[in-house]
């Protein structure tokens, strides 16, 4: 056998034995999940984001099991529209999730989100576990100390219960239906809002 064979089989073998580490195995998905008012505008932007696996509308933070659009939309489950994000903590970080969330809100809202008002369309960010916890928090405080605000910062950070997605005609309605989509978007003052609250960064991480 030649040398530069038994080299690699050499190597090959110490890699085999634990004696060379191999490639570093690739981090398991992560889970975040948002409430920012209507969950047909919050898959966009978090679909477009490096890193990003899925986007899963849904119902979240009620004491119903498997409610229903229709029950939601009436009250009294106590469920958020929210946004399950399924992501590669590798190539994107919680805290870009975080300020891709408050870029696409409005925090100073307590009774929901541009022309939807209702409990169901209230800000929340819904944490999964305490390092997400600490970074949202840190977070939150960060915000409030750059200031700039006529109003305090009302999104409550709470943590993330039973999740249940919405019925299949609500997964990625601004691509099944784009101009129904962007008529809404629109006469609902959504980007009017952020772009007075946020400037530049608005919609952006």
């Amino acid at each position: 056998m030649e040398l530069r064979k038994i080299g690699l089989f050499a190597a090959a073998c110490l890699v085999l034995l634990g004696a060379v580490p191999g490639p570093a195995p690739a981090a398991e998905p992560a889970v975040a999940t948002f409430a920012g008012g209507c969950f047909w505008c919050m898959e966009p932007p978090y679909d477009k984001l490096e890193g990003v696996i899925s986007t899963t509308s849904g119902y979240t933070g009620g004491h119903q099991e498997n409610p229903t659009y229709g029950e939601v939309s009436a009250g009294g489950t106590g469920h958020y529209e929210a946004l399950r994000v399924v992501y590669d903590p590798d190539r994107v970080g919680y805290q870009q999730l975080l300020a891709l969330f408050w870029h696409n809100v409005d925090p100073l809202d307590a009774g929901g989100q541009f022309c939807d008002r209702g409990d169901q369309y209230r800000t929340a960010i819904f944490v999964h576990g305490e390092e997400q916890r600490r970074l949202a928090e840190e977070s939150k405080r960060s915000l409030a100390r750059a200031g700039g605000f006529d109003r305090p910062i009302v999104t409550p950070i709470l943590p993330a219960g039973p999740f249940y997605p919405a019925e299949t005609y609500h997964q990625d309605y601004y691509e099944k239906n784009p101009l129904r989509y962007k008529f809404y978007r629109y006469s609902c003052g959504r980007d009017a809002r952020l772009e007075a609250l946020w400037g530049e960064s608005a919609g952006r991480p």
